[in-house]
């Protein structure tokens, strides 16, 4: 195997394709593959190809210090490397860690008027300061935020291909149970998923070695590299007090309600001196943060509580690679995904539903006595989703469908360890096929 196939990739050809095509920025966390992807790309759709890194090549910073002329880019850029040339029409520039360049952002716009080059950014979401680089470039740029790889992108580098994984949402569609053979093969895909994660690296390391070794290595390198790259990048942050967040997530995940509370970060701890850490591991792509809602019910933007919050791994992998080794060996040897308190699975599907698009939510009532792990919805119902690592009784998803005050649920998803259905009130869906969830709900009949 060469590379990974990415979702991306059939994205940047039909950017391509389009004549009135914007210059590119794609976003992201670090090391979930921007730069292979484009690079890849470039290589076949273009006869040249500018690649500047600003971290790597700082001198190409000052490129812009004359103004933002596109024959005057080319000029200095010339000055620096007079080995790149520019054919019009059939030239790519690829301007990479553009974090670290924020003027060249404001070139977006000369060069979308110039019409004679392309342009694709890539930046780190840990190095962005992207209020900065949307005031420089709105209305002249497309944006595009990749993430480590879903579910489908790891079948397809185990090798399945997309018409076995679209035989498998018709079942899904059609509310076809799948065949025992069907459901074991998936399902132990998926707990590989869970253990593997999706960043890049670690992914082709298991696929081609086909075995774990060396990943959890991987992943934690991973896990020191972000932590290296918090105090880096942190400006105007207390450095210590992101790692402090950063560093109890799983002390947090292992709880029964997995509330995250800053008062119990450090001792002493109090929100106010904490304002911000949050946002930043989540604008930087690190965590997905799941929010409280103050009821159950439509609109879901506004509608929660910003201090009741649940912090999950942006990647189920890292998650994993936190724990203890006992938790490792449990994981790794015995298959036992239970003993976390169902930590994982959230995660995972949390991870899931990001990748769809959903900002994830989740409600608790004062009592404790009725409790939802995610929210989505169709284009009129709430729909409530329920995570449950084994096939335990679901009240609180029944006390939602049933109680006439939550008028905007009219039924519910659990999704466990139990083949497709749909008893009336909600449908039941294996958790390794969550990552076709929104298609389901926009098709379903």
């Amino acid at each position: 195997m060469e590379r990974l196939t990415r979702k991306i990739d059939r994205y940047l050809e039909e950017w391509k394709k389009n004549e009135n095509r914007l210059p590119l920025i794609v976003k992201g966390a670090r090391q979930i593959g921007k730069t292979e992807a484009i690079r890849h790309f470039a290589k076949s759709a273009y006869k040249s190809v500018v690649e500047i890194n600003f971290v790597l090549q700082k001198q190409y910073k000052t490129i812009f210090d004359n103004g933002f002329e596109v024959d005057t880019i080319l000029r200095n850029i010339s000055l620096y490397n007079p080995e790149f040339v520019f054919p019009e029409g059939e030239t790519l520039f690829f301007f990479d860690e553009l974090q670290d360049c924020v003027n060249c952002a404001t070139s977006l716009k000369s060069f979308k008027e110039d019409g004679r080059f392309d342009v694709i950014c890539s930046g780190s979401l840990m190095g962005i300061n992207y209020k900065e680089i949307e005031s420089n470039s709105v209305g002249y740029k497309e944006d595009y935020e990749m993430h480590s790889l879903d579910f489908e992108e790891f079948l397809w580098a185990k090798g399945y291909k997309p018409d076995l994984i679209e035989e498998l949402y018709q079942k899904m569609l059609a509310l076809t149970p799948l065949t025992q053979n069907e459901y074991d093969v998936m399902l132990e895909n998926f707990r590989e998923y869970m253990v593997i994660g999706g960043m890049p690296a670690v992914v082709f390391a298991f696929v081609t070695q086909k075995n774990y070794s060396g990943t959890l290595k991987m992943q934690r390198q991973l896990l020191l590299d972000y932590e290296e790259d918090i105090t880096k990048y942190a400006d105007g942050f207390d450095k210590a007090r992101i790692l402090d967040v950063y560093r109890k997530i799983p002390a947090f995940l292992g709880k029964d309600n997995k509330k995250f509370q800053i008062s119990k970060v450090r001792k002493g701890a109090r929100n106010r001196e904490y304002i911000g850490t949050v946002d930043w591991l989540s604008n930087a792509g690190i965590v997905n943060v799941c929010y409280c809602m103050n009821t159950p019910e439509l609109p879901l933007k506004g509608n929660y509580d910003p201090n009741n919050y649940k912090l999950y791994y942006a990647d189920t992998g890292l998650l994993i690679g936190a724990l203890d080794d006992e938790a490792q060996e449990d994981l790794r040897t015995n298959r036992n995904f239970n003993t976390y308190k169902g930590a994982i699975y959230e995660n995972a599907v949390g991870e899931m539903l990001v990748k769809q698009g959903y900002q994830l939510c989740f409600y608790r009532n004062d009592r404790g006595s009725l409790e939802m792990d995610f929210f989505v919805r169709d284009s009129d119902s709430l729909i409530p989703v329920e995570v449950k690592a084994n096939d335990s009784s679901t009240p609180s998803l029944n006390s939602l469908i049933d109680n006439e005050d939550y008028a905007d649920i009219r039924y519910g998803i659990k999704l466990a360890n139990k083949n497709l259905g749909f008893n009336g009130k909600f449908y039941t869906i294996p958790y390794f096929l969550a990552f076709l969830l929104k298609r389901f709900l926009r098709e379903k009949r």
